[in-house]
């Protein structure tokens, strides 16, 4: 395929779009296979967005109250129940997002493999060739990727490194919201990665 686009006027660019694209439907057809089809991820994704609608519900619940409450003396009992409540629901989606992080660990570890590969098959195939022609010259930091291991001194140069890197980010991550495999935005919202932040609420 790659040499078939390449005789065409911008075959090096579509070559590296295609691939990129070929790529990101496997990586996405191997974690449907590992993970998004598995009875644990299902469940954990449903109890994710369960204790997001709860907390919400629970916050929005607590911000009416006290308006309501401006004028007269809430017992205090109360208030501090209602924020236990919501302490406990949050840690659970905190709990619930880190072990979403966990299952995809498997998935992710094939889909790093299958990229790794395809990047060197990319590497020998556009090694030291200019694929495509940038609009503008990039600051000297993002310039650094969009030229590297082409010969010559213009900025506008990109090599097939930055155009795949750019693909890779745009294609798949649009792909999994078109097949809804996008992870939940309470997950990310919570912070429940394999490293999550310190809860400052504990000493």
């Amino acid at each position: 395929m790659a040499s078939a686009l390449s005789s065409l006027r911008y075959g090096d660019s579509l070559s590296v779009v295609a691939i990129s694209g070929a790529t990101a439907v496997l990586c996405e057809a191997i974690s449907w296979l590992l993970i998004y089809r598995t009875t644990t991820y299902n469940s954990l994704r449903a109890t994710i967005e369960r204790h997001s609608r709860k907390l919400d519900a629970m916050k929005s619940g607590s911000s009416s109250g006290a308006a309501g409450a401006s004028g007269s003396s809430q017992p205090a009992a109360s208030s501090s129940s209602r924020a236990k409540k919501m302490d406990r629901v949050e840690t659970s989606l905190k709990d619930a997002a880190r072990e979403l992080s966990l299952a995809k660990l498997k998935s992710g570890a094939v889909v790093a493999a299958v990229l790794f590969v395809v990047f060197g098959l990319l590497n020998s195939l556009f090694e030291g060739r200019t694929v495509a022609k940038l609009p503008f010259a990039p600051v000297p930091l993002v310039q650094r990727m969009s030229h590297r291991g082409i010969p010559g001194n213009d900025p506008t140069d990109c090599s097939m490194v930055f155009l795949y890197f750019l693909c890779s980010i745009s294609i798949r991550t649009n792909l999994q919201k078109l097949l809804g495999f996008a992870p939940p935005r309470a997950a990310t919202a919570a912070g429940g990665g394999l490293f999550p932040m310190p809860d400052p609420k504990v000493n």
